[in-house]
């Protein structure tokens, strides 16, 4: 995977190690910084409000990503019960859970308006490595906003799809039969996936990242 480039292309390794890097950095960030919007000091009081990558890039996570290409950040503590600008700690789960994506769509916005700039000025062609640098910059956040949005736990997009259930112990019961199993589940997904022809979460990346090329041009 990533790694291998390290040996046959060391400058492309750089440059997608420090666009990993980037994404997952204001990702999990952005969930501290919205949790303590929120009234909740847990990540703060951690040293987590923070934009330096050591706070956030989980060694173990970052080194299977450049091997496997499936890895994972330091997961941003916060407390629900704390998060008191919200009527309920169930929706201030969420809006902390959607800052993370967020986070990463409008990084994405930034580096495709910065890269038109770029091409527009005519100094720099679509192969040079500054152009090269910001599309893998897009890519990453791409793919971390899109693949944490899917609801299945601990992603983001579980987070979010719990707002939406009613507060009955019914419901309840299977959240957390959900949360037990999801980690699982989302497990055997990516396997599957990996094997599959047809990929559908490659699918879904290189969807979203196609209409992200036309906003290029």
């Amino acid at each position: 995977m990533i790694l291998a480039k390290l040996f046959t292309d060391p400058v492309f390794f750089v440059i997608w190690v420090v666009a990993i890097v980037y994404g997952i950095t204001i990702h999990e960030f952005a969930h501290v910084a919205m949790a303590r919007y929120l009234g909740d000091h847990t990540g703060e009081d951690m040293g987590r409000l923070t934009l330096n990558p050591l706070a956030h890039v989980d060694p173990m996570g970052f080194l299977l990503l450049l091997v496997i290409g499936f890895g994972w950040g330091r997961p941003a503590p916060f407390n629900p019960f704390n998060l008191h600008k919200v009527k309920s700690a169930k929706l201030g789960s969420a809006l902390v859970a959607l800052a993370g994506p967020v986070s990463n769509l409008l990084s994405i916005f930034v580096f495709v308006v910065v890269t038109r700039v770029l091409l527009g000025s005519f100094a720099f062609s679509p192969e040079s490595l500054i152009i090269q640098f910001f599309i893998f910059l897009i890519m990453i956040n791409v793919v971390l906003m899109v693949f944490n949005l899917l609801p299945i736990p601990p992603l983001d997009g579980s987070k979010i799809a719990y707002a939406l259930l009613p507060d009955s112990y019914e419901w309840q019961q299977r959240k957390a039969m959900w949360e037990t199993k999801g980690p699982w589940i989302l497990f055997l997904v990516i396997i599957i996936d990996s094997f599959t022809p047809g990929s559908f979460l490659g699918g879904l990346f290189q969807w979203f990242f196609g209409l992200v090329l036309k906003m290029l041009g």
